[in-house]
């Protein structure tokens, strides 16, 4: 489901993460916020609201029918069995009929998840606060990659996120320690507030469609109602000509509710206990560097593949309101609803698997800030900016590149000497560092592991057929250069090959 589930974009059809260490964007504009910036092409935009590309994701109309069925509903199974069995797999009890197991699960929905008034309100007042903050808060200014649809145009981005980010966690301390809003409210309330995430996901895609429909503003749509309702209608729809909601719902919504939800957990276990068991401090740790990562690299984002391409359907707006929060957070929930003896990890390993994470976190932070700046260095347009952390070997001096058929460069120095797809290797730690801590009893913890580990596999594959056909010659002579995809020598060893 492209980048909605993970904080991966792509920029020029080659992978990249949100960088920490932000760069390339243009200066800032100092007074007005026109959001459309006009470039060197002026020709009339050609119709582009018809597909007549005849492809067709995920299965058609039929695979996308199932998804938007079947993902809400394993939403709601696993956290049944998370919260009433104990992390095991919900199932029947000896004798008991499947409409008496299904109703069962039905009542369990019905009283514990039911959407009710003080999820709403909890819900859409973060949701109106992150818009405020996106509008209000300091920012600065970047442009898009040229649009096809609107005659070589360029979009203009305010991106604020990282004042949003840290006003957002100096709120939410201040409201759990003024009592006013208790943090662990998120994980007492957490089947209410899921379900308001789910509605809402299906409600925003209602009314981003038929608002689409109804102002002519339709792209790339195939004809089939089911999967143009899936894929989105609109492809850059915006508030007050600004808010940019692809960009808005999928940097700030589904990372800082995942974070605010380890908070809550965080402060649940030291309400019960007295203290903060290390694995949750673990977890707080991973969730607030990824969080911190999409907003300090927001600006990524506007040349990324979503912003450019795909349109603002259900599958962006389910995902990132509902289902990457919701689902991603097993991990959180498993730490809230056990004593902390029952997935107590020995202080020494522990320790290590904090510097352990540490140190790939640096590789994936580094290795990604040196990809950027080399592509905003091409530019001309390299912006250095301050942001936490800041870490050694951000960028490389004098990098050694192969130029492309296509005027691109392909950067082979640096981290991606190394290897092609070396920050996969790091997210892909990332994902099974968040299930190991909870230890190996509940298998809802490693649903994000899992599904992240398939993705990972098919976008691998994706990419290098995409950059093969696109560079050509020069890609494998990449390919010859950088021969190994994931690891140094050991992927190459073990036959992992394209």
């Amino acid at each position: 489901f492209t980048v909605c589930f993970v904080p991966v974009i792509e920029c020029d059809e080659l992978i990249v993460v949100y960088s920490i260490a932000r760069d390339g964007l243009s200066k800032p504009v100092q007074d007005e916020r026109s959001p459309l910036v006009s470039v060197a092409e002026t020709s009339e935009p050609e119709n582009h609201t018809v597909d007549n590309s005849g492809e067709r994701e995920f299965g058609g109309a039929v695979g996308v029918s199932a998804m938007m069925i079947g993902f809400p509903l394993l939403m709601y199974y696993m956290w049944i069995g998370a919260t009433f069995y104990d992390g095991h797999i919900p199932t029947r009890e000896p004798g008991q009929s499947w409409s008496a197991f299904f109703n069962h699960l039905f009542d369990l929905c019905y009283e514990h998840a039911f959407p009710h008034v003080k999820a709403w309100t909890i819900y859409w007042t973060f949701l109106i606060f992150e818009g405020a903050c996106y509008l209000y808060m300091p920012g600065v200014y970047g442009k898009g990659k040229r649009l096809p649809s609107l005659g070589g145009k360029q979009l203009e981005y305010y991106c604020s996120a990282v004042w949003s980010w840290y006003t957002t966690i100096i709120l939410a301390i201040v409201l759990h320690v003024s009592g006013l809003f208790p943090l662990y409210t998120l994980i007492d309330e957490f089947g209410s507030i899921m379900s308001v995430a789910i509605i809402s996901g299906f409600l925003v895609s209602i009314i981003a469609y038929f608002s689409a429909l109804s102002r002519g503003a339709e792209h790339r749509m195939t004809g089939s109602a089911i999967y143009d309702f899936f894929m989105g209608a609109e492809l850059n729809p915006r508030l007050f000509t600004w808010l940019d909601f692809k960009m808005f719902f999928e940097v700030r919504i589904p990372w800082y509710i995942l974070f605010l939800t380890t908070l809550g957990a965080c402060a649940r276990q030291y309400e019960k206990y007295g203290y903060v068991s290390g694995e949750a401090w673990f977890l707080l740790m991973a969730h607030f560097l990824y969080a911190n990562a999409c907003s300090k690299g927001e600006e990524l984002i506007i040349t990324s593949w979503d912003m450019y391409f795909e349109k603002w359907g259900f599958m962006l707006i389910f995902w990132n309101l509902a289902g990457v929060p919701l689902s991603y957070c097993h991990c959180t929930l498993y730490i809230a609803n056990h004593d902390p003896s029952e997935y107590h990890w020995p202080t020494l390993s522990l320790v290590l698997l904090f510097i352990t994470y540490l140190f790939v976190y640096w590789i994936w932070d580094t290795a990604n800030s040196q990809k950027n700046m080399f592509r905003a260095q091409e530019r001309g347009v390299a912006l250095n900016r301050k942001t936490f952390p800041q870490l050694p070997w951000k960028a490389v001096e004098n990098p050694v590149f192969i130029k492309t058929r296509t005027g691109d460069s392909i950067l082979c120095d640096g981290w991606y000497g190394k290897a092609r797809k070396i920050h996969y290797t790091c997210d892909l730690f990332f994902a099974l560092s968040w299930g190991a801590i909870t230890g190996f009893h509940s298998p809802f913890p490693w649903f994000y592991p899992f599904f992240f580990s398939c993705m990972i596999v098919h976008r691998a594959i994706r990419d290098i057929q995409k950059c093969r056909a696109k560079y050509g010659d020069a890609w494998m002579e990449y390919e010859k250069r950088v021969p190994w995809l994931f690891i140094p020598v050991v992927d190459k060893e073990m036959g992992i090959t394209d």
